[in-house]
C-alpha cells in the first residue's frame, strides 16, 4: 500500500497542452518575426535594436514557456532557467563593461 502512494506522488506533474495553444504560439512567432522584418525597413536610429531586441526577447519567451513546457513544469525548473538566465545577463553585464571602458582609437 505504501508503494502505490509513493507512485501517485510522481505522477502528477503531466500535463497535456492542446494542439490549438500550440498553433496560436506559431502564428504568434510568425506574426512576430513578420513585425521583427518590418521594423529593419523603418528608421528608428538609435531604437532599431532596442525594437529588434525587444520582438527577441518576446519570441524567446514564448519558445521557452510553450515549446519547452517551462510554463507547465515544476518550480526548480522554473528556478533553473531564472537562475541561467541571470548568470547570463551578469556575464552580458561584465563582458559590456569591459567593451565600453577600453580606449578605442587612443592606441
Amino acid at each position: 500500500m505504501a508503494d502505490s502512494h509513493i507512485s501517485n506522488v510522481h505522477s502528477e506533474g503531466n500535463h497535456v497542452v492542446s494542439p490549438k495553444l500550440y498553433l496560436g504560439i506559431f502564428i504568434a512567432l510568425l506574426c512576430l518575426t513578420a513585425l521583427t522584418t518590418a521594423a529593419s525597413y523603418v528608421e528608428l536610429y538609435v531604437f532599431n535594436v532596442v525594437v529588434a531586441l525587444a520582438i527577441a526577447v518576446i519570441k524567446a519567451s514564448l519558445v521557452v514557456l510553450f515549446f519547452m513546457h517551462v510554463k507547465y513544469s515544476p518550480k526548480l525548473t522554473k528556478l533553473t532557467v531564472l537562475s541561467g538566465l541571470f548568470i547570463f545577463l551578469g556575464l552580458m553585464t561584465l563582458t559590456l563593461a569591459d567593451y565600453i571602458s577600453r580606449a578605442w582609437g587612443r592606441w
